[in-house]
């Protein structure tokens, strides 16, 4: 089945972590969930495609999939996107997201490769709430639900 990951945006860290137990909705952030795009594991290749940084080099920043929440805690976590992610998508065109979704599919993220027409409409999705996030000047988080 996959895991959950709702993504959303808040105002920093701190409003980030009420989203923690109850989920962004109960928290009232404005959420976009999916199943099977890690923040951490297929992300990062879509971010590379979109800026053209290496994919090994996306995650190195401290706050590209960041853990926020209790380290310990056995199935949900909160983790922080960056900003040029997120500022990377909010300046994208439709027809940069749709090139984006193929090279992706196409990438060691996925195995076997998916149809790139669902990854483009979660990109499509991700770039509305990124662009609500950068005209608020809010952060973009993740939780993961196992």
């Amino acid at each position: 089945m996959g895991n959950l990951h709702q993504y959303f945006h808040a105002p920093d860290d701190r409003a980030a972590l009420t989203a923690f137990t109850e989920g962004p909705d109960a928290a009232g952030l404005p959420v976009l969930e999916v199943k099977g795009v890690d923040p951490s594991l297929q992300l990062g290749f879509a971010e590379a495609a979109l800026t053209g940084a290496e994919p090994g080099h996306v995650g190195a920043g401290p706050r590209a999939a960041g853990l926020l929440s209790d380290p310990g805690a056995e199935a949900v976590w909160v983790v922080t996107l960056t900003d040029r992610l997120r500022d990377s998508l909010a300046g994208a065109s439709p027809g940069l997201l749709a090139s984006v979704a193929h090279t992706w599919a196409r990438s060691p993220a996925f195995d076997p490769s998916p149809d790139p027409g669902p990854l483009a409409g979660f990109l499509t999705g991700l770039t509305d709430l990124a662009s609500r996030a950068r005209s608020q000047e809010h952060g973009l988080y993740c939780r993961i639900v196992l």
